[in-house]
């Protein structure tokens, strides 16, 4: 028997199958092979239809069903994560009425400021633990203005996840995790917000039923049976949003415990058990997805757009003879501790939340003709990364999170031993290095909420770690006064 979890992702869909013994990875695979189309009609837009997550879903479905030689009466539960923030609307047959609106689509920032400036900046951010900014509730809101005639036949507002577990299911609902990505949570109030349907004029009858994050959500109906082979009645037992679900992918479910991914974009994803935030609004606060009304369990989000892509800037620009990244990693181990005085600020993918919405672009100081050379660019750049990371870590615990392990997955940068040592050196924290993603934790999920494993630890049992990197005290000192240095240099920028 096994569980079964959708990552809807916005460059590809991937299903993972898990053994409801083992509770180990069977079979795993994406769709498409390329990366999914994204509409930008205008310059900031990002739009993608819903009904091609779908379309993608049923491939990736077949292929790992295929791999594991698996029925769909051994499929025992179904859990689902999904790209954060976007926004998907129907009408009353479950139509999907435009294009979704995903996370990196821009259009809505000036609704967002906006409604902080007229329902006031301390209500905000103590009720929502966010100001409005660009997420789904600022989306809506520039439909509701753009597209009138549409929004009169909107029904249900959802987001990419509940797209899936309406096509599942055939019932529309959400989730308090849902919700507060949204930012339509308040968490004062422990209900939707009435500052933000107030001010946007949004009717309460948009929002589907409140579903458990764990838990039966419903079952698949006879339409989807039919469409990917699954038994009907099949149980829908977990949801969740991209990064609380990959940190809960890495069992990070206690203060002290963070999440972190070094991919397109850097992440840091921390728990915090009581109610707090910043209140420049450099990172964002959402309901984790072990939050109840008891206990409020938060993750704080720190997002860093530039870790990727300079990573990959370098490879083209500078690794021009063919380096791997293998390579470049061995290259940049050639350079000591602080690269030779060079500082790279990693900002040059546009405007940082971390830094105060400011787009300050890349830049790369101390640079000495006679004495650096390209290991020493490849290594600051890597301890570059590191240091925004850091930056934003100070934030966390200015917040009052502890910060004692640092959990992700081995891959991408992480691949890199300079890069996990130097953030085991500068956070203090131990590095930890494991072999999971998100459509894995999202079928872990779905073995949790039907009530297969008993916790999250009975859950991960087979989750071991590949990789652990603790401080080394004598490259401390060295690490902090190189990263000192760099902060120096982006305060004189904000």
């Amino acid at each position: 028997m096994y569980f079964i979890g959708y990552d809807i992702g916005s460059s590809s869909v991937k299903a993972c199958l898990i053994s409801s013994e083992t509770g180990a990875v069977v079979a795993t695979d994406f769709f498409p092979k390329q990366e999914m189309k994204i509409t930008a009609i205008k310059s900031g837009w990002a739009e993608q239809d819903p009904e091609m997550w779908w379309d993608n879903l049923k491939l990736a479905h077949a292929s790992v069903m295929q791999k594991a030689n698996a029925k769909g009466e051994d499929i025992k539960a179904i859990g689902i994560t999904w790209q954060m923030h976007g926004l998907v609307l129907v009408d009353k047959y479950q139509r999907v009425l435009r294009p979704s609106i995903i996370w990196c689509d821009s259009r809505a920032i000036s609704y967002g400021e906006k409604a902080l400036k007229a329902i006031g900046e301390e209500k905000c951010l103590s009720h929502l633990l966010n100001s409005p900014g660009n997420f789904t509730a600022s989306k809506l809101a520039w439909v509701k203005e753009h597209e009138s005639e549409l929004y009169d036949k909107i029904d249900k507002l959802m987001l990419p996840g509940d797209y899936i577990g309406m096509k599942l299911t055939g019932d529309v609902s959400v989730t308090i995790e849902g919700l507060s990505e949204g930012i339509f949570w308040d968490y004062k109030t422990q209900s939707i917000s009435d500052d933000i349907i107030g001010y946007y004029g949004i009717p309460k009858s948009f929002f589907p039923e409140m579903k458990p994050i764990f838990g039966e959500q419903g079952t698949v109906n006879s339409f989807a049976a039919l469409e990917l082979g699954l038994k009907e009645g099949t149980p829908v037992t977990y949801r969740a949003g991209d990064q609380p679900n990959n940190a809960f992918s890495l069992n990070v479910m206690k203060p002290g415990e963070v999440a972190a991914n070094a991919g397109t974009s850097g992440v840091i994803y921390g728990v915090l058990d009581k109610l707090n935030y910043d209140k420049l609004s450099r990172v964002n606060s959402f309901a984790h997805v072990n939050y109840t009304l008891d206990k409020p369990y938060i993750g704080v989000l720190l997002c860093i757009n530039g870790t990727g892509i300079l990573n990959s800037w370098l490879k083209r620009n500078l690794a021009v003879e063919g380096l791997s990244y293998e390579d470049m990693n061995n290259l940049a181990s050639q350079s000591p501790i602080g690269s030779k005085g060079i500082l790279i600020t990693p900002f040059g993918n546009g405007a940082e939340r971390v830094i105060e919405n400011k787009d300050i672009n890349c830049s790369i100081h101390g640079i000495n003709f006679n004495i650096h050379d390209k290991k020493d660019i490849l290594r600051a750049a890597q301890e570059g990364i590191v240091f925004s990371y850091e930056y934003g870590l100070e934030i966390m615990r200015e917040m009052g999170m502890q910060i004692n392990i640092i959990k992700a997955g081995y891959a991408n940068m992480f691949l890199s031993p300079i890069f996990a040592q130097t953030l085991a050196n500068l956070s203090g924290a131990t590095i930890e290095l494991y072999n999971t993603d998100g459509a894995a934790g999202a079928a872990m999920g779905a073995g949790i909420g039907v009530g297969h494993f008993k916790s999250t630890d009975e859950a991960f049992a087979s989750v071991s770690v590949l990789k652990t990197y603790l401080p080394i005290k004598e490259d401390e000192v060295a690490t902090k006064e190189a990263y000192n240095n760099w902060k120096e240099i982006i305060l004189k920028q904000i």
